[in-house]
């Protein structure tokens, strides 16, 4: 456990979220006082002990996956859950990453001199408590608390209860490395219990929690959006798009799609829906189709799509709107570049989008038209990751406009201050 047992017994769940706030809120302040070079100790100890650790974290999570099979959960929920020595080194490689990134606080933004004579700098500064709320994914666990320890933020987790043996050993762990540097436990927290009452008691910490951020299924975030009442960075679903435009190269469109669609289908940066211009369809929908079907994809197509390939099931309005996070793809002719955007801007979720052409001009219309967090050209939207992104590590993807936006990693975590400086001066 992440908590000493003592700490929920006779409290109700409202005071004990009170009771972990209150730590977090405190530990934030000593852990804004310490310098960077602790922080990277910190983090370099987390690395250190996660391989240490392997069989011991491998041993937790055969609890968890245990109870999963028991209840006869998902194969794609299983997936997310399960750790591997694979993951574990990738845990630890991602931890090591954001201990070697420049320090995110105290970063001059901007300085300027008003008539007046007052020196103006912007400079980056720690948000505050960060609660992160979680499903199956226990690699989350330490993403979002070494992004945090970075940022100089204290994490409260409350991650899902099927992951609750990992993501408790995974929270001890950090905590230890975090104490022998000398910074406070508290500013990584796990809120020791599955009752869904803890989630409402942290929505509702207003004053004391300064941000969520979930991560998790689309009734999971549309949940914490309409009960939360403090900000939220977030994504409600991930509707992907990849356009074949004129000017592709048939090879490498094909390996786009395939890895955009097949290489995990259960991830938000999945492609779900196939847009193909329709001056190329004839020749490239054949091709394209073919390599999904052998992978076993199922494809559900508009009209036009299906006339070219008539093994390809009838799309409906719906499938345009879904998410399926299976080996489903949708796919639709578009008569050009316009026709594409059109489409990407009216059903996309604003997650990420990529064009796959060697036309320029193409290029640097998608991108700079498509209205979406994260938009490529010419690669995979399986890139849609902080990790793949030179960050580490995210704690999650959002796709609102205000402050974070794409993936959210340590430097996405801090806000600002104004530092004033004068000599004397007075207002008129």
């Amino acid at each position: 456990m992440s908590q000493p047992s003592d700490l929920i017994k006779g409290l109700s769940i409202v005071d004990l979220v009170g009771s972990i706030t209150s730590q977090a809120k405190e530990a934030q302040i000593k852990l804004g006082q310490s310098s960077h070079s602790d922080r990277i100790l910190a983090l370099t100890k987390i690395a250190e002990r996660i391989r240490a650790s392997s069989n011991q974290i491998i041993l937790a999570n055969k609890l968890d996956l245990a109870n999963a099979i028991d209840k006869q959960l998902s194969a794609s929920f299983i997936d997310r859950l399960t750790i591997t020595p694979e993951s574990i080194e990738t845990m630890a490689i991602g931890v090591e990453k954001i201990a070697k990134m420049p320090d995110p606080l105290g970063k001059s933004l901007s300085k300027w001199d008003v008539p007046s004579g007052l020196e103006i700098e912007r400079v980056s500064t720690a948000i505050g408590v960060i609660g992160i709320i979680y499903e199956s994914r226990p690699n989350v666990t330490i993403d979002a608390g070494a992004l945090c320890l970075k940022s100089g933020n204290a994490a409260i987790l409350r991650g899902g209860s099927d992951s609750f043996h990992s993501s408790s050993f995974l929270t001890e762990l950090m905590q230890r490395c975090i104490d022998e540097v000398g910074i406070p436990r508290s500013v990584i927290q796990m809120i020791p219990t599955s009752d869904r009452k803890a989630v409402d008691a942290l929505l509702q910490a207003d004053g004391k929690v300064d941000v969520i951020v979930p991560r998790g299924g689309k009734s999971l975030v549309r949940l914490v959006q309409e009960k939360a009442r403090v900000p939220v960075f977030a994504h409600l679903e991930g509707i992907c798009h990849v356009y074949v435009a004129r000017g592709a190269d048939p090879d490498i469109a094909r390996d786009i799609i395939v890895n955009a669609k097949m290489r995990r289908t259960g991830i938000c940066g999945a492609c779900e829906t196939l847009l193909i211009d329709r001056s190329i369809s004839d020749k490239l929908l054949p091709f394209i189709s073919s390599s999904l079907l052998e992978v076993g994809c199922e494809l559900r197509g508009d009209e036009e799509a299906r006339e070219i390939v008539p093994s390809i099931s009838a799309a409906s309005e719906k499938d345009w709107h879904t998410e399926y996070l299976d080996a489903i793809l949708s796919i639709k002719v578009v008569a050009d570049i316009d026709d594409a955007i059109a489409h990407i801007n009216k059903y996309g979720s604003g997650h990420t989008e990529s064009i796959v052409t060697e036309n320029e001009h193409f290029v640097e219309r998608f991108l700079s038209e498509v209205d979406s967090a994260i938009v490529m050209a010419n690669a995979s939207t399986q890139f849609a990751d902080g990790g793949e992104f030179g960050m580490g590590a995210e704690i999650g993807i959002a796709t609102g406009k205000l402050h974070a936006r794409g993936p959210v990693g340590a430097e996405q975590l801090t806000s600002f201050k104004y530092k004033v400086r004068a000599h004397g001066e007075t207002r008129k």
